[in-house]
């Protein structure tokens, strides 16, 4: 299957506003695309995101991050059919939860 030229093409800048936009590569900076996606991204995004990427690469990006707000851990979580319990953020949460979630 062929790649689309750039996945950067496909989304919005402004999921990037503390990075140079021009200069940010697809291969490079996968792992920061995959992020701001997944936590800000629209459901079309996201779609592209894994088409451009792989559902592997995606997943196993995901699971290795260290934060995930609860409803993209959940979304993710059914969406991959994995257990909450897979991924990093996860097993990993901060030990004092801050006021707003509380």
């Amino acid at each position: 299957m062929k790649k689309p030229e750039n996945i950067l093409n496909q989304l919005s800048p402004t999921y990037f506003w503390d990075v140079d936009y021009s200069k940010l590569d697809p291969i490079k900076s996968k792992r920061l695309i995959i992020e701001r996606i997944i936590t800000l991204g629209t459901v079309d995004e996201i779609f592209a995101l894994i088409k451009y990427y792989g559902e592997e690469e995606v997943k196993g990006t995901i699971l290795a991050l260290n934060y995930l707000d609860p409803k993209t851990l959940n979304f993710f979580a059914f969406y991959f059919q994995i257990q909450r319990t897979s991924f990093k953020c996860y097993t990993s949460k901060r030990l004092s939860q801050q006021h707003w979630n509380s």
